[in-house]
Order: C-alpha cells, then sequence, then structure tokens
C-alpha cells in the first residue's frame, strides 16, 4: 500500500491527469439503435433456406446458399440507399474446383460485401466485421438436409445485417467492410478468398472482428451466474513473425503483446464502456482446442484479427443432425436462441468499430528510450500519417495484468513515466479531436 501512494503522488507531483473517459454521444446513438427484433427477423430469415451448405444451390431463389446470399446483398443494398453514395454492395465469388476433402464438386464460392468508403482519402485503414453465412448438420458434406444454422452462423450474419444497417449513414475517416462469408465449414474457404485479396493487394486492415456464435448463452449458462460472459479470443506471437523478430519480442517480454492481444484488450475496454451487462473475457488463444474460425486466414496473412463466441459452447446444438432423442433436441434451432444477449454482442461490436473507426491512426514511431538505466520511462513518437489529433494517451501496466490498468492524456510527444521498464508495460495511443482513440502502440527500442 505504501509503494503505491508514493508512485502515485510522484505521478500527481509531475502533473499527470489521468482523464475520466467521456463516452461518445455518436456512439451511443449508434447503439440505441440495435434492435433485437431486427435481429431476430434476420435470424428467421436466414434459417428459412432450409440449408446454407456451401455445397448447396447457387441457383434455387427460394433455397440454399446462393439464394441466402442474394438476400443478405438485398439488404446491404437496401442499406446503401441510405449511405450517401459512400457504401458499394457487390459478391466476391469464384468457383472451386474439387479437392478431394470437404469440395466433392465445382461450387461457387461467394462473399456478400458492403463496404462504407472512408471519407479520408489519406486514411487507408480498413476495419472488417464478419460472419459465416454457410451452416451444416451432422454430416459435413451433406447439403440438402434441413440445416438451420441459427446461432452458428446465423447470429454472425445478423450481427454483421445490423451493423451495416445501422453504420450506413455514418461518415467516418475509416472504411468498414461488413461481410457475410461462405465456406467456413468446408475449411474457412471464404475468408481465405478474402484474405488473400486483402494481401495481393497491399490493405492496410486495421482490425477483423470474426463473430462466430455469438446468440446462445442462457440456455447454457449455469444458473444464478449473473453477468452473461463474451469471449473475445487471440494469438500471442504471430505466425507472421520472422524468427529474428520473435526472438526479440521473447527477450524482451512481449509475448502477450502482439497486435491481436491489443485488438483484443480494446475490444474489452471498448465494449464494456458502453455496453450494460456484459462480461468481456480475454481468451489468450487463438481459437479454441483443436477448431478454426475465419479470423485465423487473416491471421495466417499477417493482419490483425480477433474472433468473438459465445462463453457456453453447447454441443448439443452446434453440427447436429435436427433429431429428439431421449426427450432431448438436437440442432442448432431458433428456439435455442438468447435474442437479448444477440443484442449486447451486436452492440459491443458496433461500439468498437465506431470508436475505433472515428479515431485517427495510431502514433507513428513509438520508441523508449534505453540508452541509460534508469528507474523512470521516457517514451517518444510521432504523429499519426492523418486525422486531426487531440493528444494521446500513454498505457502502462504491470506485466502479469492482462488488461492496461492506467492511462495518463499528455499533449507532446514525449513522455516519462517515474516507473521502471523492467517491473511494466507501457504503450501510447493517439486520441483524435473528437475523444476517439486509436489501438494502442507497443515501443520500440531507442538506443
Amino acid at each position: 500500500m505504501k509503494k503505491t501512494v508514493i508512485i502515485l503522488s510522484v505521478l500527481l507531483s509531475i502533473g499527470v491527469v489521468a482523464q475520466k473517459q467521456e463516452k461518445d454521444a455518436e456512439i451511443l446513438g449508434y447503439l440505441n439503435k440495435v434492435s433485437k427484433d431486427s435481429l431476430k427477423a434476420n435470424v428467421v430469415k436466414l434459417v428459412s433456406f432450409g440449408t446454407r451448405h456451401t455445397l448447396s444451390s447457387t441457383t434455387d431463389n427460394g433455397k440454399g446458399v446462393g439464394a441466402a446470399r442474394n438476400w443478405v446483398l438485398s439488404k446491404f443494398k437496401t442499406y446503401a440507399k441510405n449511405s450517401d453514395g459512400n457504401m458499394e454492395v457487390y459478391l466476391q465469388n469464384k468457383d472451386l474446383q474439387p479437392d478431394g476433402k470437404r469440395i466433392d464438386k465445382v461450387t461457387n464460392l461467394g462473399n456478400a460485401i458492403a463496404l462504407l468508403k472512408g471519407t479520408d482519402p489519406n486514411d487507408k485503414r480498413i476495419i472488417i466485421i464478419s460472419g459465416h453465412l454457410d451452416s451444416r448438420i451432422s454430416n459435413v458434406m451433406n447439403n440438402t438436409a434441413y440445416s438451420p444454422g441459427a446461432n452458428d452462423d446465423g447470429s454472425g450474419v445478423a450481427a454483421v445485417i445490423e451493423s451495416a444497417r445501422i453504420l450506413s449513414t455514418s461518415k467516418f475517416p475509416t472504411t468498414i467492410l461488413f461481410v457475410a462469408v461462405s465456406g467456413e465449414e468446408q475449411g474457412l474457404l471464404g475468408a481465405k478468398m478474402l484474405a488473400d485479396q486483402a494481401k495481393a493487394e497491399n490493405w492496410s486492415i486495421q482490425a477483423v472482428l470474426n463473430n462466430d456464435m455469438i446468440g446462445n448463452n442462457s440456455f447454457d449458462a449455469p444458473k444464478n451466474e449473473g453477468t452473461p460472459k463474451l469471449r473475445v479470443f487471440s494469438e500471442g506471437l504471430s505466425a507472421f513473425e520472422t524468427e529474428k523478430t520473435a526472438t526479440k519480442i521473447r527477450n524482451f517480454g512481449m509475448e502477450n503483446d502482439g497486435n491481436a492481444r491489443q485488438l483484443a484488450r480494446y475490444v474489452k475496454e471498448i465494449g464494456e464502456r458502453y455496453v450494460k451487462n456484459i462480461d468481456i473475457k480475454l481468451i489468450y488463444r487463438n481459437d479454441r482446442f483443436l477448431r478454426g474460425g475465419d479470423h485465423t486466414p487473416f491471421v495466417i496473412q499477417g493482419f490483425t484479427a480477433v474472433r468473438l463466441t459465445d462463453y457456453y459452447e453447447n454441443y448439443d446444438h452446434q453440427h447436429q443432425d435436427i433429431r429428439t432423442e431421449n426427450n432431448k433436441k438436437y440442432g442448432d434451432l431458433i428456439e435455442f436462441m438468447d435474442f437479448d444477449y444477440l443484442k449486447t454482442n451486436t452492440a459491443v461490436n458496433i461500439a468498437v468499430m465506431a470508436n475505433l473507426a472515428k479515431s485517427t491512426p495510431p502514433p507513428a514511431n513509438v520508441l523508449m528510450d534505453v540508452k541509460e538505466l534508469s528507474n523512470s520511462t521516457r517514451l517518444m513518437w510521432e504523429k499519426p500519417s492523418t486525422g486531426n489529433i487531440k493528444g494521446y494517451n500513454v498505457l502502462y501496466r504491470e506485466t502479469d495484468q492482462s488488461t492496461w490498468t492506467n492511462k495518463i492524456f499528455t499533449r507532446e510527444q514525449t513522455y516519462t513515466v517515474p516507473l521502471s521498464k523492467d517491473n511494466y508495460i507501457f504503450a501510447v495511443q493517439s486520441v483524435s479531436a473528437s475523444g476517439n482513440e486509436s489501438l494502442p502502440v507497443i515501443p520500440g527500442l531507442a538506443r
């Protein structure tokens, strides 16, 4: 306790003020528009296509994955009319050849996309929100049987559609991509198609929020557990890191501070700031054991991506034939959905995207002075490449803490914190004129 008082006194003596973060009225306005009824209507419609299996019909007007993706595109086109010409809607598609695995015939793979163009031509950042359109039952190759896919992943696609509806009229400097990908159950194929394009065209992807099963909580949580939970999965050391870079990360103890972990912390901070009744859990794994999600192809390409998903995964209502055995019902049916929970999780996504989209890019060339050994830490940085800056936040936490515990605001481009770099981890984020924070940047070394 004495040590804490001394540190606090030192910080106050040098004029440090940890500002109370006010909520952005524009973002609160977006969250007030999130509709439980709209989300439910989206899931009901997706289930009505009978099956959305990747290998199902792409030509039938009422059944199969083709009809489903056309419907999603029609929803996007409706919202595009409200965007003042800023939203572009299109189908990214290609024909897949049989691969001897989960594609047994020539298949047209398609991602339904709405692109909300940023207003700043110099801001190249792209934020992606995704859910997967396709569904399955027990046999992953059965493309004709009833496969409702209400939660897996009608919930994620419903959230994407609702986010597009609400944000279509916004004017952000940053571009947002709303996408319902296909081919997830057959091997993350639609996400890979999009990630490969992003890599080939050198997209500046700031964040990927992959939503896969975010609508089933109350049926699976223990009784009287309290606040509902939402998991955010994030990788540690990137598979994209070279051996030399990975060695440096280990030497400096930064294994827990890769880009995906920073995004996950950002989701928790912003999500819990704006959305009531949600406990966002940071899961320090890229995904569940022996499982995969549509963020992974982006991770493999070196982009910053996380997965948002139910805390309690019910395997009776996932990848199951629709049936009743011993008075127990199996299958991914609407009756096992929790639409209040889905509404909350959709709001988390919108809050995170809007706050990030309203921010400037992160500060550039963030460095830590290590020329001399000292019990204080001097940080320095340069202005972001574009945008109007209010100032910067210097973030720090003890090394065993999972989230940033302290935030110091400054208008300068250098700051000395009276804390040892041996005992704390530091980062810097920019704060836009509107008060919205960028993703944090871990400093490099200035020798």
